[in-house]
């Protein structure tokens, strides 16, 4: 039987609807993959890239020009500078502990986290961002704005990130006390920094999967971004990391400074900004940039590629 004109038109209009419609993107991996995949990928980058993160934590710490490799060894091995290239390697290893503790937790809630707040939003206003921007946008900023918002709620792990960043570059700031002294002594000096933190965390987060979803959208036109292929989430993911890296960087620079510096002598956001403007540039905002792009960027790539490939993964299986 041939089907009527208004058939034809009604069922045009149903695949229409569904096409990279933001309401339709909801409910796609259960919690269990989610937690999975994210924490897999922490752990994964955590191992390999926890080096990688001491090195460009150490260049955004310093405060002078590195103009030779004496003094590239003096910023980034300390200590260790004129140690063996096994000393030199291990000292890249400062507080693992936390790192991990730090990496493993992020990454669960960033990457686990995001598609339950896209899940709201696909379910409650994704109609709203398909009118404002168009379906194949609407969808795309959908994602971003999921990320930006679990983005600021990561301030809850500072303090662990915080330990970790103090442990890497600036040791000395423990002198001898252990974790529960220092929480104790501390208290919420350990979230010192946090306006900051989410004001690089939101951009930066909004950019990450914003960048993902745009490739996805538009360089491999899928509708359904769990259908990506291994290959597709790794460019997919390159796109992210590169957005995310060149937005937050400034404001990454200014969070580090505050949290590096020793506990019982904190600085500003405000006067950290005066004192780079006034002595170093408007360049030094962007310090440790490009071996954040070689280094620190694979290391996001990477973890990023790992979760957006294993959740969907993990959820056939489960």
């Amino acid at each position: 039987m041939t089907p009527s004109p208004s058939d034809v038109a009604a069922k045009a209009a149903t695949v229409v609807a569904g096409t990279s419609s933001s309401a339709k993107d909801f409910k796609k991996e259960s919690t269990a993959a989610r937690v999975l995949g994210a924490g897999c990928a922490g752990i994964a980058e955590l191992m390999v890239f926890h080096p990688v993160d001491t090195t460009a934590k150490r260049l955004m710490s310093n405060y002078g020009k590195v103009t030779t490799a004496a003094q590239f060894n003096t910023v980034v091995f300390k200590n260790h500078a004129h140690a063996s290239v096994s000393g030199r390697f291990f000292s890249l290893f400062p507080g693992l502990g936390y790192a991990a503790a730090y990496k493993v937790l992020q990454r669960i809630y960033k990457f686990g986290g995001q598609p339950f707040v896209r899940d709201y939003l696909a379910q409650n206003h994704g109609g709203s961002f398909d009118r404002t921007f168009g379906k194949g946008n609407g969808k795309a900023i959908m994602h971003a704005t999921a990320g930006s918002i679990i983005g600021v709620g990561e301030i809850v792990l500072l303090p662990l990130d915080v330990l970790k960043i103090k442990r890497q570059t600036n040791p000395e700031a423990f002198r001898g006390r252990g974790l529960a002294r220092i929480v104790a002594d501390e208290g919420f000096g350990l979230y010192r920094g946090w306006g900051w933190t989410a004001a690089r965390n939101a951009p930066g987060s909004f950019a990450l999967f914003g960048g993902s979803a745009v490739a996805k959208e538009y360089f491999y036109k899928l509708d359904d971004y769990n259908a990506a292929s291994w290959s597709q989430n790794f460019v997919a993911s390159i796109a992210g990391a590169s957005a995310s890296l060149l937005v937050s960087s400034p404001l990454d620079v200014i969070k580090t400074r505050i949290q590096n510096r020793n506990f019982e002598n904190p600085e500003g956001g405000f006067k950290i900004v005066s004192k780079m403007m006034r002595n170093e540039g408007f360049s030094s905002f962007f310090k440790g940039l490009t071996p954040k792009l070689l280094m620190t960027g694979p290391k996001l790539v990477f973890s990023f590629w790992l979760a957006q490939t294993l959740i969907p993964a993990f959820n056939k299986i489960l």
